[in-house]
């Protein structure tokens, strides 16, 4: 699924997708429509962009990222963004994103991120307010410690 609110986007990475062999894609033009389609198409995987009118990024990330809330918080996303400020790479770690790709994207990097997400899935844990793929060892974000368990809670 991608989720882009510019139409020229989601048509280079349909485009790309469609080179790779994919051939069921879903499009959003908002975080909202896509909150709306995952329920409705229950995605492989979802790209999302960081800056769209409503409900943004970030936004989506925090909605689908709610196991108490959300019935599909597991979906692999991967962000794709012309945002590539470490700031905002952090920020979506925090939020539980998989992977980070700026634009314009290759295809070549968007290969090896969904090779990456669909064929080494990382289990997915809640530690403190954190919720999503364990970060990899050698990830500059470290969440917080759950207060109650004491360290990362693994969610099958």
């Amino acid at each position: 699924m991608i989720i882009d609110d510019e139409h020229y986007s989601r048509k280079v990475l349909r485009a790309l997708l469609t080179t790779l062999g994919v051939t069921d894609i879903n499009e959003a033009a908002d975080g909202a429509s896509g909150i709306d389609a995952i329920l409705t198409t229950t995605p492989d995987i979802v790209l999302v962009d960081w800056e769209m009118p409503g409900l943004d990024g970030p936004g989506f990330l925090r909605r689908v990222r709610a196991p108490d809330t959300f019935p599909l918080p597991n979906v692999p996303i991967i962000m794709i963004t012309a945002h590539g400020e470490r700031s905002k790479v952090m920020e979506a770690m925090r939020l539980g994103i998989h992977e980070y790709l700026l634009k314009p994207v290759s295809g070549q990097a968007l290969a090896a991120r969904l090779l990456s997400v669909l064929m080494q899935p990382r289990p997915m844990v809640r530690q403190g307010s954190y919720y999503g793929p364990l970060p990899r060892k050698n990830a500059a974000f470290k969440p917080e410690v759950d207060p109650v368990y004491g360290d990362v809670v693994l969610i099958n």
